[in-house]
């Protein structure tokens, strides 16, 4: 299937994939043909268009993980007209029931293990379909012998709304990003065109299809390419390689600390035995990527394309390793003060590309030029915050090297304000990744006693390894990159990190819990030179200085 013809909807890719009869979809228990997938997506359709009530929002929430019911409703809303809101299983009460609300969905597919989430919530107006039950299945018969192209809401073009997906910032509600068909096939396009992507590629999608990962970089560029997906309900590090093996997949791909997960499994001789040949996503880091290739013979590509399409990056050849890439054609990217949007100077990099002046460097990415930004549902007050002064604010953190490539330094949230002096959590995550023992790390801020932050540092270590704090003392003063405010004051040792549902560290809760977290947790007290274990002496007379300067209460917030 050539990728040059690219119909300019998802609804016409859906289209094309009649009369196909080869595979284009498995997961553990059937395999489903490109036209049986047609086929299936314009049966919903039709029910689609029968459920939603006259002049209702024609919106669908989607609360399953990843089976096959998933990308079939994808398929089913392309060629009614209809958005597909991804719902976060992990959710629950109030918040589960806002993001169904907010985004007005009409109709509820979920299945039988995610209703107990459904119990009690007020969801007026809303069609609950439960895809394992013998009723979904005979309201579905009903539709049998539907086509493309026969049932729909209204007009389908490229600009017709299709996701609904919420991004995960770290504060407030959820926002839910607004992508339209037009977009999403213009993204599939691009990364099928990048990877030479063919037909007889399998896509393994082990990140939830309800985040904008697994459909942006996984489904869309297979469904471009002609190629099939192979799905499991939820990402497993202890099965991913059998689950490889098992679909001959050859392209995944992953955010978060997927990788960190996968390269803290045993070891096995036959790790590299496998049919992989790409792995795509963000936040892996240069280090776990070279882990990662180095183990697995896969190369791992570190992407970046904000979740609302306003500004992306291109990683073509000569990228140096740590580098996501140059700004894609059409966008004018710059690094500029957060504050004032004044550029920040160039970075200053090491023979082996350590950030020098990290405190002059590092800013938000900005896009000045046009950008495919489509809004947020219903949240005017986050789509301007967006497009203040008439460009796209990412919220992340980048600095440019000499050579104008971009480096990720983490998400703005992120920043830590460290006497007077702003710092990147990325950029400390990255050197603690280097300390041989650590197998994932998160750095985040707590409150200083007097004013702005202190760093903080959860590290989850290798299995069979334990703290050695003169080790780790060692190790960061051998840092040539380790800047006079990154050494962590407190370090929390845990046996893994806690992620959210997108496998992303859940810093807020990191945040919460601060130095007051109980376990193992060392400090490094002012004006002496190594850690020691945390005591609750040592916490009683925290909280002290903390209640004479007035900031007791930011240790309970």
């Amino acid at each position: 299937m050539s990728i040059a013809s690219t119909p300019r909807t998802v609804a016409e890719l859906v289209g094309r994939q009649w009369n196909d009869h080869r595979v284009g979809l498995r997961d553990r228990s059937r395999a489903l043909s490109h036209h049986r997938m047609a086929a299936g997506a314009a049966a919903r359709a039709a029910l689609l268009v029968d459920l939603i009530p006259r002049g209702a929002e024609p919106h669908v929430g989607v609360l399953l993980d990843n089976t096959p019911e998933f990308p079939l409703w994808l398929g089913a809303a392309a060629l009614s007209g209809a958005a597909v809101a991804g719902i976060n299983p992990t959710r629950r009460g109030p918040e589960l029931a806002r993001d169904i609300t907010h985004t007005d969905c009409r109709v509820l597919i979920t299945e039988r293990t995610h209703l107990p989430l459904l119990d009690g919530l007020d969801l007026p107006g809303v069609r609950v379909l439960v895809t394992d039950t013998e009723a979904y299945g005979e309201l579905l018969a009903d539709y049998d012998g539907a086509a493309p192209g026969e049932s729909r809401l209204g007009p389908v073009g490229p600009g017709s709304r299709l996701l609904l997906y919420f991004t995960s910032g770290s504060t407030g509600a959820p926002k839910a990003a607004i992508c339209s068909q037009g977009r999403l096939v213009a993204a599939g396009h691009s990364l099928a065109t990048h990877f030479a992507v063919r037909d007889d590629d399998v896509h393994y999608i082990c990140m939830p299809l309800f985040h904008g990962n697994a459909v942006i970089a996984d489904w869309a560029p297979a469904l471009v390419a002609g190629a099939s997906v192979a799905l499991v309900p939820r990402f497993s590090a202890s099965g991913f390689l059998p689950d490889v093996r098992h679909f001959g997949a050859t392209y995944f791909t992953y955010v978060g600390r997927a990788v960190q997960y996968l390269l803290a499994t045993p070891e096995r001789p036959d790790d590299r035995e496998h049919s992989l040949r790409l792995g795509f996503g963000t936040e892996a880091g240069a280090v776990d990527a070279a882990r990662f290739r180095e183990r697995f013979g896969v190369p791992l590509v570190e992407g970046y394309g904000s979740s609302e399409g306003g500004a992306a990056i291109q990683r073509t050849p000569g990228t140096p390793d740590g580098a996501i890439g140059r700004a894609a054609p059409g966008d004018d990217l710059a690094v500029v003060d957060p504050d004032t949007g004044e550029e920040r100077a160039t970075a200053l990099l090491s023979a082996d590309g350590r950030l020098l002046n990290g405190a002059e460097a590092i800013g938000e990415l900005v896009n000045r030029g046009p950008n495919p930004f489509e809004g947020y549902w219903r949240h005017p007050e986050a789509d301007a915050a967006r497009r203040r002064g008439g460009w796209y604010w990412t919220g992340d953190l980048f600095f440019r090297d000499a050579d104008g490539y971009l480096h990720f330094a983490g998400r703005a949230d992120d920043r830590l304000r460290v006497d007077s002096e702003n710092v990147a959590a990325a950029v400390i995550e990255n050197i603690l990744a280097r300390w041989p023992v650590v197998a994932a790390a998160a750095v985040y801020a707590v409150p200083d006693p007097v004013a702005g932050d202190q760093v903080m540092a959860a590290l989850a270590l290798r299995p069979g390894e334990d703290f050695d704090a003169p080790g780790f003392s060692r190790f960061l003063a051998a840092q040539p990159d380790v800047g006079t405010k990154m050494a962590p004051r407190f370090l929390r040792v845990l046996g893994d990190l806690p992620v959210t549902a997108t496998n992303k560290i859940h810093r807020a809760g990191l945040r919460r819990a601060g130095f007051l977290c109980g376990g193992e947790v060392w400090w490094r007290p002012v004006g002496e030179e190594g850690y020691r274990p945390l005591t609750p002496e040592d916490v009683e007379a925290l909280r002290r200085e903390y209640a004479e300067r007035g900031r007791e209460d930011l240790l309970d917030r």
